[in-house]
């Protein structure tokens, strides 16, 4: 029965045309001033933006080619982030994402995420009066009191390390303080959340991974993961993980959100999800949009299986039929409410992925709008205390705690020098155990 209503419900708001004017109210200005007040106090701290490849993408990483001193955002193909609205937006440290493309692998991925690093490390160097490189927790409090914007590491996919806890341990030492245990595909040791099961969470050299990480005091990222690596990481890890860019699934079916089971059992462990403002993790109209689109897209191929031409008129007629909805800031609020509703405040935090996406909620246009989502929470009736945990005070404690983990482990054992064929065997091809 729930199942016909959704469909029902899908149905009208496709012939209604969707929610693309979709509005929101103007904030306050004084709970945007009482947010900047409270940003100057405790750093807000971004667990994903996409900046670096961003740069990879339209300039080759060639830093002098694209200036972030003029606002990128007018740009012909916008962007999210620039300095004057990281300024503007009171951005206090971001773990800058050093994506590699899931069907990136072996000895590409690895060169590709270090000269990833490299780029972030290029950005500090570039503009040291704004960016400086944090490894710890302690690092990001001095910065942020310096004034300038602490600039972290955050490693997006497991296959980045090609199967080789020697190569994780050189990431450790370039900067990565957290990964991401898998992107959108399974890798060889653990489940994606958008890929069909194939390990059934992580395997015996998974779990040695997330053992290794927590040795070294790298964070456990369980965004992109399927539940069961969640599961099995949370009974794994000795300390805290993280969600750095993720929403709920109770509010938007997409199997990138974390499912309330999960977020009970974040009180136990210690960790944080941090919520993103990708639209289609945000809003149950736009996913369920994204899904009649791709099942007309399909449709149509089927249909006309040698006229691309065919497929692209008739899908530019859908799309006009069925104008595209607009996920909302208020919507983000939603979901950073539902995290504090089922695991508490302690356990929520913001995870934007600015220049990762192609569109933005309705409020949020880029890393300018942070006030104003804390103005949104603040007329909800948030206090002060509870924004500066959302924005920056739990994820210290998560850094700290982590610290602490890996200072009593080092001395406990030695590096790990497992390798996954020993640990999971017959499962890995030659290839991909390393043995070329």
């Amino acid at each position: 029965m729930r199942k016909t209503i959704w469909w029902l419900g899908l149905a009208l708001f496709l012939t209604l045309g969707g929610a693309g004017t979709a509005q929101e109210a103007k904030p306050d200005p004084a709970l945007v001033e009482r947010a900047h007040r409270l940003l100057r106090e405790v750093p807000l701290i971004d667990g994903h933006n996409d900046l670096p490849w961003e740069l990879r993408q339209r300039v080759s990483n060639h830093l002098d080619k694209l200036d972030l001193t003029q606002d990128t955002g007018h740009f012909e193909k916008p962007m999210h982030t620039d300095i004057p609205r990281l300024r503007q937006g009171g951005l206090g440290a971001q773990f800058w994402s050093v994506y590699v493309p899931a069907d990136l692998a072996g000895p590409k991925a690895v060169g590709t995420v270090f000269e990833q690093i490299d780029v972030v490390h290029r950005l500090a160097e570039r503009y040291p009066d704004v960016f400086e490189i944090a490894t710890t927790a302690d690092d990001v409090v001095r910065i942020h009191k310096a004034g300038r914007i602490a600039s972290l590491i955050g490693m997006e996919g497991g296959h980045s390390i090609d199967n080789s806890l020697g190569v994780l341990r050189q990431l450790y030492a370039a900067g990565a303080r957290y990964m991401t245990i898998t992107h959108s595909k399974n890798n060889d040791w653990a489940d994606s959340g958008t890929d069909a099961p194939l390990h059934g969470g992580l395997t015996p050299f998974g779990e040695e991974v997330i053992r290794e990480m927590n040795r070294l005091g790298m964070l456990v990222d369980l965004s992109h993961t399927a539940p069961d690596t969640m599961k099995d990481a949370l009974a794994v890890s000795e300390a805290p993980v993280i969600f750095s860019h993720s929403s709920t699934r109770a509010l938007d079916a997409h199997p990138r959100n974390v499912p309330d089971e999960i977020l009970r059992k974040l009180p136990e462990d210690g960790g944080v999800v941090m919520v993103t403002f990708v639209p289609s993790f945000v809003s149950e109209e736009v996913r369920a949009w994204n899904a009649a689109e791709d099942a007309e897209e399909a449709r149509l191929k089927a249909l006309h299986p040698d006229s691309p031409d065919a497929v692209k008129s008739g899908l530019d007629a859908w799309k006009k039929a069925h104008p595209t909805p607009r996920a909302t800031l208020a919507q983000v609020a939603d979901h950073i409410e539902h995290v504090r509703q089922v695991a508490g405040i302690e356990h929520v935090g913001i995870g934007s992925d600015f220049d990762g996406i192609t569109s933005t909620p309705v409020g949020l246009d880029g890393v300018e709008d942070y006030p104003d989502l804390l103005a949104e929470l603040l007329r909800r009736g948030w206090t002060d205390d509870e924004v500066r945990k959302l924005t920056g005070e739990n994820v210290l404690r998560v850094m700290r705690e982590v610290e602490k983990v890996a200072a009593r482990l080092r001395k406990e054992r030695p590096a790990s020098d497992a390798l996954i064929q020993e640990l999971d065997g017959a499962k890995v091809a030659p290839a991909a155990a390393g043995m070329r």
